[in-house]
């Protein structure tokens, strides 16, 4: 899961010269239009460290904030901006010490917001107030605007609607003690939901961590659940009593990631699109290449293709506006595809991949290269497509 995996200092970070920000000030400098809904902030930046997360501004205006998140601290973290019911607005992690990273968020309502640095990734982060003035806007009205998010939420659509009935499966198998059937389902299943994490990051209630947390990554008296729960019981500690019982609560989460995507009121917009297209390849980046994700069944490669698979759709889903916009970039992200799916057609092995333990060191590094390269093209794309 993203919400607390390790790093990879590899992947590229984004170069940004900071001016134009009064620290002294509360609220970002703005160019003002007309309306004041439609000002257009300057960067606010984040100093984060393994104690402090401090905001040169703690307001903006309605619309897009752009965020600057700097990692001066010895571990890595993340940055989040939460709205109402801790629905988490927009998110980069596997920020490394040293690195730096910028994070466009849409914040088309007026009203209480919350910013966080979570140094070491876990728990809740460094919390602080942010204000968003102005009136309400709307997003992605323009018709590419919405056509990408339209788009993007049908893929989603369509990985959920194969993700409930492949974890059936899983659990099904589980739940008849027929544990070879079990893993073989287990990187299936899996697919359906490496494509879309980021989307399941953003719903309250640690939907993600229940469906799939690492057991590294379990805090003191957290319950673990999910995915990588029952991976261990499959493949080193055999079924336990409550097996069962884990099995059935994996389903019902991801029934109601499934119901959660399928509500009225459940939106994503392009810069949040973009933005899960890099996560995706941060998620290869920061725990897949080291072998830490399926640590128990060594399957890395099938969920290493999913979050490209995914990465690939999400920038597909808003490309009409990043070819009309920058179209070299689309041409260079086309290559960083195409050259990391070539990589992992040599690990092809039937309707799957080999086993990532038998993986050599080198080959890792190969990917790692690859996975880097085009993560520094993908890292682009978001601010480069983002509503002006």
């Amino acid at each position: 899961m993203t919400l607390t995996h390790g790093i990879k200092t590899g992947t590229a970070a984004v170069a940004t010269i900071l001016a134009g920000v009064s620290l002294a000030a509360c609220t970002a400098k703005e160019n003002k239009s007309a309306d004041s809904s439609t000002k257009t902030p300057a960067e606010i930046t984040v100093n984060a460290s393994d104690t402090q997360c401090t905001l040169s501004a703690t307001q903006s205006g309605t619309g897009p904030s752009t965020f600057v998140i700097t990692n001066n601290g010895t571990k890595v973290t993340e940055f989040y901006v939460y709205g109402a019911g801790e629905r988490v607005m927009g998110e980069v992690e596997n920020i490394s010490p040293g690195l730096q990273r910028k994070l466009i968020v849409q914040l088309a309502e007026p009203g209480k917001y919350q910013t966080a640095c979570k140094p070491g990734m876990i728990g809740d982060g460094i919390r602080g107030d942010f204000t968003v003035t102005g009136n309400a806007v709307a997003v992605d009205e323009k018709a590419e605007f919405k056509e990408a998010a339209e788009s993007y939420k049908r893929y989603v659509n369509s990985q959920t609607d194969a993700l409930v009935p492949a974890t059936q499966l899983f659990v099904d198998a589980i739940k008849k003690g027929d544990v070879a059937a079990a893993k073989a389902q287990y990187p299936i299943a899996r697919t359906y939901y490496e494509r879309i994490e980021p989307v399941a990051e953003s719903f309250p209630n640690d939907l993600d961590p229940r469906i799939d947390l690492r057991e590294a990554d379990l805090e003191p008296g957290q319950k673990w659940t999910g995915f990588h729960r029952l991976e261990k019981d499959l493949w080193v500690s055999g079924l336990q009593p409550d097996t069962n019982a884990v099995a059935d609560q994996l389903v019902a989460d991801v029934k109601e990631l499934n119901d959660g995507v399928k509500a009225p009121d459940w939106t994503i917009d392009s810069t949040q699109i973009a933005g899960g297209a890099q996560g995706l390849l941060d998620e290869i980046a920061a725990s897949k290449i080291s072998g830490e994700e399926d640590i128990f069944s060594h399957t890395d490669l099938w969920d290493f293709q999913a979050n490209v698979d995914g990465s690939q759709t999400a920038v597909a889903s808003v490309r009409p506006i990043l070819d009309s916009r920058n179209p070299d970039l689309g041409k260079r992200v086309d290559k960083g595809f195409a050259d990391v799916e070539a990589l992992l057609a040599k690990y092809r092995k039937g309707d799957g991949f080999v086993l990532y333990d038998t993986v050599t060191e080198p080959a890792r590094q190969e990917l790692s290269r690859a996975i880097d390269a085009l993560s520094k093209e993908v890292s682009q794309v978001q601010g480069v497509i983002a509503p002006q």
